[in-house]
């Protein structure tokens, strides 16, 4: 009972999920109505845009009127007149996330036609004119899970660069099995991504490797030795660039030679000599600085020393009238202190201020 209640449950969910899907999508059906121009009267919030088999161009005033259909989930130009495809033709189409443009007449696809096409799932170029693509068109599209090139003039093609791809499809090409096409057969070999009817992919030239799929052929030994050859060369150019930019940011002269370890020693060499001649100069020529240190080499006043400063001023009592107002406060202070110290021959100190002659008459 409990199990059947599930299950009900269960159903109700996954129908309510449907309505809501099926709520949000707006779906317009415009096939065979030989439009020139991709209409302007649709709604703005429409999902699902289907304007296959008409006569439609995918000029300018078409990519205009697509880029205020932001909501697109899925559009289909199938069966057009399309010849070209430029840069930012779906630039506003952020949640596109199917895209398929087969049957046109497509020869040209430059670099930045697929900016703004992140959310892009599935890309279908199929039956087309296109005879040569660069890889790095595809680098905007970030989550490409399917890419679908059959049919075209396709001869030579380099891995691209879809860290997402699931699914690729490359048959009806008349695919060139030389070393141009030994790195798409090493990254189909290498990566997980799923050649679709890889039996019926086969290389078109030369003849001997006719009817052998592009991804098993066997390359001659040459084409190997050529791609280490690249391989190598390309490695010591980047590092030629890398050795000569570091010469020239450190005005290096020399013959573009690696660096050592050893220069780095001599360096600090040179610098420790400069700065031990740099103070023996300093010392040499200025001796000023070591004489005021030596200026301030003073000690503490022994008895005998202050004898001596006294008997001085007794010799000299001129010198003391040389004192200026101002300092005479500070000089008897410093007059005091010293005989403050003086010892007489009993042993008691004498004091200046008191009269001889005065202790005398008492007595």
């Amino acid at each position: 009972m409990k199990v059947t209640g599930f299950m009900l449950w269960l159903f109700s969910m996954l129908l309510s999920v449907k309505s809501q899907a099926s709520e949000t999508e707006v779906k317009y059906n415009f096939t065979r109505r030989n439009y020139a121009l991709i209409p302007e009267g649709i709604s703005n919030n429409v999902t699902i845009l289907d304007l296959s088999y008409n006569q439609i161009t995918l000029d300018a005033s078409d990519t205009r009127v697509l880029q205020m259909y932001s909501f697109l989930t899925e559009l289909y130009l199938m069966e057009n007149y399309i010849t070209a495809l430029y840069n930012s033709s779906f630039s506003n189409l952020f949640n596109l996330e199917i895209l398929n443009i087969c049957g046109n007449s497509i020869s040209v696809i430059q670099q930045g036609a697929f900016v703004g096409l992140n959310e892009l799932k599935q890309l279908f170029l199929c039956q087309n004119k296109i005879l040569q693509l660069n890889p790095n068109t595809f680098v905007p599209l970030n989550n490409l899970k399917v890419l679908n090139l059959q049919g075209n003039l396709i001869s030579l093609f380099n891995a691209p660069q879809l860290f997402h791809l699931e699914l690729l499809t490359l048959e009806g090409n008349p695919w060139n099995c030389t070393c141009g096409l030994l790195e798409l057969q090493n990254w189909l070999n290498t990566s997980n991504v799923t050649l679709e009817n890889e039996n019926i992919t086969t290389c078109s030239y030369p003849d001997d490797l006719k009817h052998y799929s592009i991804k098993s052929a066997p390359f001659a030994s040459e084409c190997h030795s050529k791609i280490i050859y690249t391989l190598s060369e390309e490695f010591q150019s980047i590092r030629n660039s890398s050795v000569n930019s570091s010469s020239y940011n450190i005005t290096w002269n020399s013959e573009h030679e690696p660096l050592g370890k050893s220069w780095a020693f001599l360096v600090g060499v040179v610098a420790t000599v400069l700065l031990t001649s740099l103070l023996i100069f300093i010392a040499i020529k200025c001796p000023i600085w070591y004489n005021i240190l030596l200026s301030y080499n003073h000690h503490r006043l022994e008895e005998h020393e202050a004898e001596t400063y006294e008997n001085g001023l007794t010799r000299n009592p001129s010198s003391l009238s040389q004192i200026t107002d101002t300092n005479s406060e500070d000089t008897t202070i410093i007059f005091e202190q010293l005989h403050s110290f003086m010892v007489d021959d009993d042993g008691f100190i004498e004091d200046r201020y008191i009269d001889v002659n005065e202790v005398h008459e008492e007595k």
